[in-house]
């Protein structure tokens, strides 16, 4: 009974050892599947996961795994190649839309000169403002397929934020308070100095504020934070929740009869992104804030 006994205890150890042994070796392999993932997921590459178990199971996943891999690279290689498609498309169709409108618009201008009747030069300067608006539109949208297309190198340096934003807030104020709006300022004591691109930086400003100026029912706060966060806000009633969930979604406009082609929150957001910040837009009360903060490189 004793030696049953005995026999009984050494197979069960041997059973738990040979229990914990497997379980390691299935863990080790969950493991090494997770890293390989992880790894694969966010790199350019057609390697599969590896496993260095015999369990069926664990081969079994791992199987599973490389199947759907396959099937979101493939996915993956079609959306690449479709947006760069329609980058192409973008970029030729602006490209071909400049030397047309370049060509109407002298043609215009000499036609201008003519003598012609007071109706005549009524319909004309009608003509010349909406294609000096579709000149504007074209240019925008040209602009905008450079930047998708990656062209836009871009050059990092240490910024004082507080300058750049007085340059372009300098340069809107003539508008502003053409339109009757004064704009609040508040700037910290201490400098905000972020390693940024400066022509960049000066583009979100200036597409945020042309953003305000366009659509500010008479005011505008810009607040420049010492943590690198700017803020503009302005009061805008024709706005809700769901319309500011989507200002930065290209080519969308708060209406048909918009002053622009939707783009230019949609570049501020590009840029920002690709100098390491982050934007937002939020509505409070009837207010509209855009935010864009640049974090401290430590």
């Amino acid at each position: 009974m004793i030696v049953f006994l005995s026999f009984l205890c050494i197979a069960s150890y041997a059973a738990v050892i040979v229990l914990g042994i497997k379980l390691y070796l299935v863990r080790k392999s969950m493991e090494e599947i997770r890293g390989e993932l992880e790894r694969y997921l966010g790199a350019d590459t057609n390697v599969l996961l590896t496993v260095s178990t015999r369990d069926k199971k664990v081969r079994a996943l791992a199987a599973e795994l490389n199947r759907q891999l396959r099937a979101l690279r493939e996915q993956r290689w079609k959306y690449q190649s479709g947006d760069r498609e329609l980058k192409e498309a973008v970029t030729n169709i602006s490209h071909d839309l400049r030397t047309p409108l370049t060509a109407v618009c002298g043609y215009l201008h000499l036609l201008a000169q003519e003598e012609c009747t007071a109706g005549a030069a009524r319909y004309l300067a009608l003509i010349e403002n909406r294609l000096r608006a579709m000149t504007g539109l074209t240019e925008e949208l040209f602009r905008y397929s450079v930047i998708l297309s990656g062209e836009t190198q871009l050059s990092f340096a240490l910024l004082n934020v507080g300058n750049v934003l007085e340059e372009s807030l300098s340069a809107f104020y003539a508008a502003f308070t053409g339109r009757g709006i004064v704009p609040e300022i508040t700037m910290p004591k201490e400098p905000v100095i972020r390693k940024l691109d400066r022509m960049a930086l000066s583009r979100v400003f200036e597409n945020l504020l042309n953003n305000a100026l366009k659509y500010s029912d008479g005011d505008l706060n810009v607040v420049l934070r010492e943590n690198g966060e700017v803020c503009f806000s302005n009061a805008a009633a024709e706005l809700d929740e769901v319309l500011v969930g989507r200002i930065f979604d290209r080519f969308f406009t708060v209406s048909a009869a918009s002053k622009g082609g939707g783009l230019g929150l949609s570049i501020a957001k590009t840029f920002a992104r690709r100098m390491g910040g982050q934007i937002w837009a939020e509505y409070r009360d009837g207010r509209l804030l855009v935010t864009v903060k640049f974090e401290r490189e430590d």
